[in-house]
């Protein structure tokens, strides 16, 4: 009896495990669109999509349909950051949008004096705001050389007047900046390029290099609160941290692939999302990673997951959207 008791317990868990990596993605394509590298949704109907060539997407029925919006930009958006329903932002390369209407109109805006980056250029890769006045856009510096444009410096801009004013900020270190993450007014991240985490604690005023233990590319980093967060990376590298990021813990897994995107909707449930389709659940905290069919082998870019909903997007206008 205890056997066959044993023996019907492995087979409920590995009929849970089988049922919770299998694919709850239903795949759709926006035809007008190349490479989708953002989402972001103001609530469970409204979203925009965003990606190459300036294009920017807009949905009121949850992603059944989407309209294309026509902004004066031809750059690369990588990312859309709304603090609420009408406030909205967008980084596109050298480009930077707001919106004050929900998205119905978009202006550039711009937050740098061009005299201070002589024979430079400044490049937009994230934006975030931590309340309607304290917010951060990072990147990185650029120099033509030899016909192409390399990283000389990091990019930091702060406003603490909602984006009245922005003001440069000196980080310790050189490295390209990807992506930034709030858990409170106070403390926040930035991952970049050559396993670079940098914190603050005193709202971005001053930044202080963490040990990633990795040389690899950060991409992405989302914090639950100020003592669990996640960063995602070059060729499978996960870190989670307890501690606001005074140890990070590399989580290992057999999934090679490059991570571009990580989003927890609760505080035990996650999704990662990468290069190939690679789509990773989480249901303990980061601690494991089970890997969901995503139905295609294209590169995916951006994510956007809450608790009743999520999309995931990618290549060639591909949309993902998570089905519970």
């Amino acid at each position: 009896m205890i056997k066959k008791s044993i023996f019907l317990t492995f087979c409920v868990l590995f009929s849970a495990q089988i049922l919770f990596a299998q694919s709850s993605w239903v795949t759709s394509r926006v035809k007008d669109s190349k490479d989708l590298v953002a989402v972001f949704f103001t609530s469970e109907n409204k979203g925009f999509v965003a990606g190459d060539n300036g294009y920017l997407g807009v949905t009121n029925d949850g992603g059944r349909s989407w309209a294309k919006q026509t902004i004066n930009s031809r750059e690369n958006i990588t990312e859309i950051y709304f603090r609420n329903d009408d406030n909205g932002y967008l980084v596109a390369g050298t480009d930077f949008f707001t919106t004050r209407d929900g998205g119905r109109n978009w202006q550039k805006t711009v937050i740098f004096n061009q005299n201070d980056f002589r024979g430079t250029t400044p490049e937009f890769l994230s934006i975030r705001f931590v309340d309607k006045k304290l917010g951060f856009v990072i990147g990185s510096v650029l120099k033509e050389f030899q016909g192409d444009m390399i990283v000389v410096d990091s990019f930091v801009m702060r406003t603490n007047d909602g984006g009245e004013t922005w003001s440069r900020v000196n980080v310790p270190t050189k490295a390209e900046l990807y992506h930034l993450d709030f858990a409170n007014s106070s403390n926040g991240w930035i991952v970049g390029a050559g396993g670079v985490i940098l914190t603050t604690m005193d709202s971005g005023l001053n930044w202080q290099l963490q040990k990633s233990g990795t040389t690899k590319d950060l991409y992405n980093v989302d914090f639950r609160d100020s003592r669990n967060g996640y960063i995602v990376g070059e060729e499978g590298v996960i870190l989670r941290t307890e501690n606001g990021g005074s140890f990070w813990e590399t989580v290992k897994t057999n999934f090679p692939n490059t991570f571009l995107r990580v989003d927890f909707a609760d505080d035990k449930n996650g999704w990662i999302v990468g290069k190939n389709g690679t789509i990773l659940r989480s249901s303990d905290r980061g601690k494991t990673w089970v890997k969901q069919n995503s139905g295609s082998t294209e590169h995916l870019f951006g994510l956007y997951m809450s608790k009743k909903y999520g999309l995931a997007v990618g290549a060639n206008g591909l949309i993902l959207k998570y089905q519970k």
